[in-house]
Parts: structure tokens; sequence; C-alpha cells
């Protein structure tokens, strides 16, 4: 029997449970009708379980997501999805008053925080910021593509096993791409690399970029602002996925609203109509182009990464994807200084969010403790529990972490981003991406990480398959410098 993944309800039930206790609903009552029925936990790996459900299951399933999407929150008021309202919530959202503005004193409306966090003087006039570089965005795209590569093949893997992997070949601390050669049979049999990705992202195996979805979303959000430009709408997302991308390249909240748009639905409701994974990871992956195409105008690449995410996403999920956005729209103004950025991405999420509170304190242990394995053990004994692998809280704060213990360097902030565990190929791509920005130009990318992936990419978008990393900084220059 055909089952498909992310999208099945016996599937999607034990996900919602998981997520209504995270965002302030009480599924208690619900969680045990479907344990009496006899339904299953959530896949804990997998997006579908191993076993078909009976059709009364699948019904059950059906009814129960719609009465957890009915029960009330207590985070309403706090974690909101309506920009308006998120705004509202953020005292130093930045100025926008000039589309080109922020460069190296960003705005802060009025007033911006000093590195203690205490107010410092108000701000001057904003400076015009110049589109970034060519060399500037290639690396960025380079960086992405390596730190998605770096993670690929120990996705899904447990943290112990992250490590143990890397140590057997004398690769830990880790500092260069996986490698099957010298791991012992007993440890591979224990603990498989990722099976789709070993063939193309080991080190022996490496012949140019493989297709990632991490590498796909950017890539559709380039067409979508060669398209419609920087005032596109939620639809124009929407209309661009059916038109270019394969249903089947699509995971969880995006598979979601992706069926949602064939049963005839229109965004917002895409996102949570039976979509637990609205919080989770989807978003953030596709935040970059934002960024890249606002230097030094973070708040108008906060609101263009909120236009994308909320086709799928909500609350935590899209907060993840403006924090991110924001983040390189400060970097891509020319500053060198990552903590710098990353403040800057927090203007644009409520304070008081639990992405917020999750990634100021991943940012407090990196700069604690100068063991990074000690800051991944802190942030796993906080999350893991209750969160999901996917989901974005969790790995929002450790790309935070990682490139706050490294200072923004490249090398330092792939490797601590994927040795954190978790969504590894995600989070290395958006950590190179932030770090290779910072760095100016692809001559600063050690070779032994950009030579492998021979200047072509690997893709089903659109006519992009084998393109090459200097044409995509070219394209994407094209973009930042239009209006």
């Amino acid at each position: 029997m055909l089952r498909l993944t992310w999208v099945q309800p016996e599937d999607l039930i034990g996900h919602e449970l998981r997520q209504a206790a995270l965002d302030g609903r009480e599924p208690s009552a619900i969680a045990a009708r479907w344990k009496a029925a006899g339904g299953p936990e959530a896949p804990l790996h997998a997006g579908a379980s191993s076993q078909p459900a009976s059709r009364y299951l699948r019904l059950l399933a059906k009814d129960l997501l719609d009465e957890l999407a009915d029960l009330p929150s207590k985070l309403t008021d706090a974690e909101p999805t309506d920009l308006a309202r998120i705004k509202s919530l953020c005292p130093d959202w930045p100025s926008a008053e000039d589309p080109r503005s922020c460069g190296q004193s960003c705005r802060w409306g009025g007033t911006r925080p000093t590195p203690s966090g205490t107010p410092a003087a108000p701000a001057s006039a904003p400076t015009p910021t110049a589109p970034p570089t060519h060399a500037h965005l290639e690396a960025a795209w380079l960086g992405r593509a390596v730190g998605c590569l770096l993670g690929k093949p120990v996705e899904k893997l447990p943290l112990q096993a992250i490590r143990a992997l890397a140590q057997s070949t004398g690769n830990w601390p880790l500092n260069t791409y996986f490698t099957a050669r010298g791991v012992p049979e007993a440890l591979l049999s224990e603990h498989p690399w990722n099976r789709r990705s070993a063939t193309t992202s080991l080190a022996e195996n490496i012949d140019g970029m493989p297709e990632d979805d991490d590498l796909n979303y950017p890539l559709l959000n380039l067409l979508l602002l060669r398209r419609h430009g920087k005032h596109f709408t939620p639809t124009d997302v929407a209309e661009l996925w059916l038109t270019e991308l394969p249903a089947g390249r699509t995971f969880t909240a995006e598979r979601i609203a992706y069926r949602n748009l064939l049963l005839g639905l229109e965004p917002p409701h895409t996102a949570r109509h039976r979509n637990p994974f609205r919080e989770w990871i989807g978003a953030l992956i596709r935040a970059d182009v934002h960024g890249w195409t606002n230097p030094g105008n973070p708040a108008a690449a906060a609101e263009q990464a909120h236009r994308d995410a909320t086709l799928t996403h909500t609350a935590n999920g899209v907060y993840a994807a403006m924090f991110t956005a924001a983040t390189i729209a400060q970097a891509a103004a020319a500053t060198h200084d990552v903590h710098a950025c990353l403040r800057t991405g927090l203007t644009v999420v409520p304070a008081h969010s639990r992405l917020a509170r999750a990634v100021r304190h991943a940012i407090q242990l990196a700069q604690k403790h100068t063991d990074f394995d000690t800051v991944v053990d802190e942030l796993h004994a906080t999350h893991a529990a209750t969160h999901h692998w996917v989901h974005a809280v969790p790995n929002t704060a450790l790309i935070a972490a990682a490139l706050t213990h490294a200072n923004g360097d490249f090398t330092g902030s792939i490797c601590r981003a994927v040795s954190g565990g978790w969504d590894t190929d995600s989070n290395g791509a958006t950590a190179g991406s932030i770090a290779a920005l910072l760095t100016g130009t692809p001559f600063a990318l050690p070779d032994r990480w950009t030579t492998p992936l021979k200047n072509r990419l690997a893709t089903s978008v659109g006519d992009f398959n084998g393109i090459g990393f200097d044409t995509l900084a070219h394209l994407t220059h094209r973009e930042a410098s239009r209006p």
C-alpha cells in the first residue's frame, strides 16, 4: 500500500498533539481519546507510519485534528501571526524610512541596544546601502550549499551517532565533510548514513552540489522576485509553487500547504488546516533571498519573509523566517559583526515569544562556554524532549549559538551547526549562508569545501538544473538592485 509521507491524518495527529502542548492549548483529553481508540504515536523519523491505519482511525484522526484546531491557546496574544500585531510586540522594530538604510548603524526605532543590552544614544540618520556585490552573493550561495552538503549524510541521526561517526575517522571536532572510509562496520550498522544522501554527500562521493530543498527554495524565491518583484503576495508564492515546484519535492508544512491549495484553500488558511508542522523549519530555509535582496533593510527583509512564510507557517515558524531574513539583510550591508547581525534579527521577533527566548538563551550559552559540545548538550537538554527535531525553535537557537560561538567564522559556524544535530543540513545551510556572506568573497572559503561542488547545482526547479553559483550571484544581484 502506498504510504504518503507528511499528509496522512493518522500520522499527523501525534504531531498535532505535541504542537498543541507547545503553543498553549490543552490537548490531554483529545490525546486520551486517540490512545483509547488504538491510535499510534507520531512517527519518530519518517513522515509516515509503517502500517496503514483502519478506516475508522483515519476518520477519527480527521475529526480530532479539527477539534484540536478549535482549542483556545493561552499564547495567542504573545505569539500572533498577523504582521501588524507582530510589529506591535517588537519595540525595537528596525526603521524602514529608507529602503536602502541600515548599513553599519542600523536604525533600531530611535535607540539601539549596545552589546550589554542597555540603550545607546539615538541612531543617526540611515545611510543608503548599495546592493551586496557579486562576490558577496556568490559566497553566500556557496556557503549555503556547503553547509547543507556537510549536514546531509547525518540528517535524522541522533546527536551521539553524529559524534561517534565523526570521531571514528578523526574528524572531531568536525572540520571537513563526513566520510565512510575508516568507519567501523559495527558503527555503520548501528547508525547508517541518511540513505538518500550518502551516495552524493560523503566526501568520497561528492560530484557537484546535489539537489536539496534547502537550495530549491532559494531558487524558487529568486524566480518569485523575477516575476513579481519585492511586493509579491502569498498568493503569488502559491501560484509559483503550483507551476514550478514538484509536489514530491515538498515536505512537512510545505507538503500540507500544497495539499491544501489543491483542496481549494487560500493563504493564510493553507498554513492552518490540518497542519501540525506550521512551526517547523520550512519557512526559515526559504528566507535567505529576502535578506540578500534587502541589504541594510532588515524590516523589508522580514516583511518579505512574512509574506512568504504565511503560506505554510504560523507564529514561531514565521518568526524563524523573519529572524533569518533580518539577520542576513544586516550581514548584506557590508557589516562584519555577526553578533550585531543576530541582534538585528531579534528586533523583528516578538520579545516574549518562545523563539526569542530560545535564541537569547542559546546566545548566552555560546558566550558562556568555551566547549561547544557543552552548549549543544544544554540546548538538547532544554528542547529535545518537547520538540521534534525539525521544529523551528530549537533549530534556530542552534544556528544562533553556532554563529555566536564561532564568531562568524565560516568553517567554525557550519561545523558547529551540523555537529549540534537536529536538522543538520538546514542548519548548516543557514549558518553557511550568513557566515560566507560576512566574508565578502568566495575566495575566503577554504578550497576543501568549495572545490568538490564544481560550481554546479542540481535541482528540479525551473531551468536552474546545472547552474553555477557565479550565475546565481549575478541573478540575485539583479534582484537586489531592483526597487
